[in-house]
């Protein structure tokens, strides 16, 4: 923005919704928007940042700032990451490839998700040298997992990030009353379709039988049963760090400790599986407590600004990933939208840390909050 050029788009982060609701499709935005149930623990998640004051101090700053970190093994220039969100290609059709061109543009770690709807291998082209975790969600056939995390391991994925909070489906009623799963229509599961484990489970191959190949990932998805030694089992096929998301107890926590792996993302997957539950915020600060001299912990759900980092980060989080409001970038202006959002959040971090008297993210801390 120069003089008085307004920006294409907004810079008020927290009302980016609104304007990606006048561009996506009502199945789309149902999709992407939407919470479990009522909505409550997506409501729950702006409300406990809402609790939360920053106690901004004088005279402290300096002329230099710094916002760089290593996150197990990967540099970042700031303590912000993209979260995986599935089926970008319903905000627009370059989908994860748009995003994750913007990411390695600013040098920000990209996360692809199992369920997008470019491949693992497209993903990673597009991301080109930038830095790239690849999310899994652990089917139910041992031999698929492997062959995800073989295929990500050879795509220069550093890390994996296994979500535990998925394991079916939530209710989500906005998705219910419209009959829409974008899943059956073919879209989000690029992965498998690409996947020759899963295409050798097929009668035929996936374009000439669609329908049938969208049926079997239907079959391979869910896994309910899911327990702490499947997380060994990605130990053992794996070689770099192993990430566990969608922590919400000190219990668990400790669990994840126990069986080895090297961080945790305390997350309600943004309030899209558990109507009622806790907001992910209000769960950080005893987790840290708890685990954060063992493991790194980091922190989604809920995050819409640079003031909303701060507080994450002052509660006990390493880093924070971002999803929706990226995610409404991209409807609006593709990977220009996306880089749009992550230019702002950016931006107000740095304000929002310097204005309050830091010169890095890393000083912050409990004293630099106080309950509303």
């Amino acid at each position: 923005m120069f003089g008085n050029t307004p920006p294409k788009l907004t810079t008020d982060l927290a009302h980016l919704e609104d304007k990606a609701r006048e561009t996506l499709s009502a199945e789309a935005m149902g999709y992407i928007v939407p919470s479990a149930g009522s909505g409550a623990t997506a409501r729950a998640n702006r409300e406990a940042f809402d609790r939360w004051r920053i106690v901004p101090r004088m005279l402290r700053n300096g002329p230099e700032r710094d916002l760089s970190c290593t996150i197990l093994g990967t540099e970042m220039p700031a303590p912000v990451m993209l979260a995986p969100v599935g089926v970008q290609t319903l905000a627009h059709s370059e989908g994860e490839l748009a995003t994750a061109r913007a990411a390695s543009s600013l040098g920000l770690t990209y996360t692809h998700s199992t369920q997008a709807g470019y491949s693992i291998e497209a993903a990673a082209e597009a991301s080109g040298d930038g830095s790239r975790w690849f999310q899994l969600y652990f089917p139910n056939e041992r031999e698929l997992c492997v062959s995800f995390l073989e295929r990500a391991k050879t795509a220069a994925y550093s890390t994996v990030v296994v979500t535990l909070d998925t394991t079916m489906l939530g209710w989500r009623p906005a998705d219910l009353d419209r009959g829409f799963l974008p899943f059956l229509a073919g879209n989000g599961i690029a992965n498998y379709l690409t996947d020759p484990v899963f295409n050798d489970s097929l009668a035929k191959p996936p374009e000439e039988d669609p329908t049938m190949a969208a049926l079997r990932f239907a079959q391979v998805f869910p896994n309910p049963g899911l327990s702490w030694e499947d997380i060994a089992f990605v130990r053992e096929h794996w070689d770099g760090p192993v990430v566990v998301k969608g922590i919400l107890s000190t219990e668990d926590a400790k669990l994840a400790a126990d069986h080895g792996v090297d961080g945790i993302v305390v997350s309600n997957h943004g309030g899209r599986q558990v109507d009622g539950a806790i907001a992910a915020l209000d769960a950080l600060p005893g987790i840290a407590d708890t685990v954060g001299d063992q493991l790194t912990v980091l922190f989604d759900s809920g995050v819409r600004t640079g003031a909303d980092v701060v507080k994450a980060i002052a509660l006990g989080a390493q880093a924070v990933l971002l999803g929706r409001p990226y995610l409404y970038g991209l409807a609006l202006e593709g990977q220009q939208g996306v880089e749009h959002v992550l230019k702002c959040l950016l931006a107000e971090l740095d304000i929002t840390l310097t204005g309050a008297g830091y010169t890095s993210h890393r000083e912050l801390g409990r004293e630099s909050l106080v309950t509303a």
